[in-house]
């Protein structure tokens, strides 16, 4: 057992760490540059994944036995290259649904009563200042929610959204007819046309990526606003600055971007009426133990020749 060298893109929670000590060496990469994960992937024989891995890692490592997701979204891993060369892959799904739920209420609820400006204001400018601008705000309840991509956290936030909030709520996946009680599954530009809000929470694929473009954006409402909590490439970033430079949407919230971390000169920054947070909608104490504690148990499951529970692509078994 003492053979096994486990790589992890970044630290993990301590109560995982515990789960690894018994099982071999542990090696947590100082950074996540490709050219650094692909040397110390030569002698690792699992990886745990919470960083964007090379295309090419597999071909790096020769003794890999298996890869693990810390979290739910594919797009960090090469799946397809592990599958071909024979590598088991798992996720956990689920692990952090409730806070990116929460994220997404405290994203729309900033975005359409902003406490945090009511606040600053009354430090700075004084009691009538701050107050006067209350008026222009706007309640959730009553509107109508789009939920595009509605899996785990989708449906969360749905639930959410309809049974807390009173919202009335859309829905658009790329699996027809599977729409949760209380959705109303939709057209996708439809969605656009007629939601108050949109939430992006669907995965980045081929048919996703860009497809928040300047055409989709031209049919939403003046006063509504956009939610991504899903990957920065589902959204054309500079035709979401145009629409919010010139007023066209009244605000938008982003989790995910083009590029992590954000370069210095990112044109977000100086966007008017936009939320950035770096990455953060799925981090909090409690998924990131979930995260950590289940991502170690797949990764034990693995190396000591168990199935993971949460298999991606279990085809591997014929090869």
């Amino acid at each position: 057992m003492q053979d096994e060298v486990i790589l992890l893109t970044n630290p993990i929670h301590d109560d995982g760490m515990r789960i690894l000590d018994g099982l071999g060496e542990i090696v947590v990469a100082p950074d996540t540059r490709p050219d650094t994960l692909r040397d110390l992937a030569q002698g690792a024989t699992g990886i745990i994944v919470r960083a964007q891995l090379p295309d090419d890692i597999v071909t790096h490592a020769p003794r890999l036995r298996g890869m693990v997701r810390h979290g739910v979204g594919l797009d960090f891993i090469p799946v397809a290259s592990a599958t071909e060369h024979g590598v088991p892959v798992a996720n956990l799904p689920g692990s952090n649904t409730a806070s990116v739920a929460e994220f997404v209420f405290a994203s729309l609820l900033n975005l359409r009563r902003p406490a945090a400006s009511f606040d600053a204001l009354l430090r700075s400018e004084g009691w009538d200042v701050s107050r006067a601008t209350a008026s222009g705000t706007a309640e959730i309840g009553t509107t109508t929610l789009g939920i595009v991509g509605v899996g785990s956290i989708g449906r969360h936030v749905a639930r959410i959204a309809g049974a807390g909030f009173g919202m009335r709520v859309l829905g658009s996946s790329r699996r027809k007819g599977r729409m949760p009680e209380g959705v109303e599954e939709t057209d996708l530009d439809q969605l656009f046309v007629e939601a108050d809000a949109v939430l992006l929470s669907c995965a980045l694929t081929d048919e996703t990526r860009g497809m928040v473009d300047a055409r989709r954006l031209g049919l939403m409402k003046p006063g509504a606003v956009l939610i991504n909590v899903s990957r920065g490439p589902v959204v054309d970033t500079l035709a979401l600055c145009a629409a919010l430079r010139e007023g066209r949407l009244a605000g938008a919230a982003l989790d995910v971007h083009e590029t992590h971390p954000l370069p210095e000169d990112a044109e977000v920054l100086s966007v008017p009426n936009l939320q950035l947070s770096p990455h953060v909608a799925a981090i909090t104490s409690t998924s990131m133990r979930a995260m950590s504690v289940g991502a170690a148990e797949e990764m034990r499951r693995i190396l000591t020749g168990q199935d993971p529970e949460h298999f991606v692509n279990p085809e591997i078994r014929g090869l």
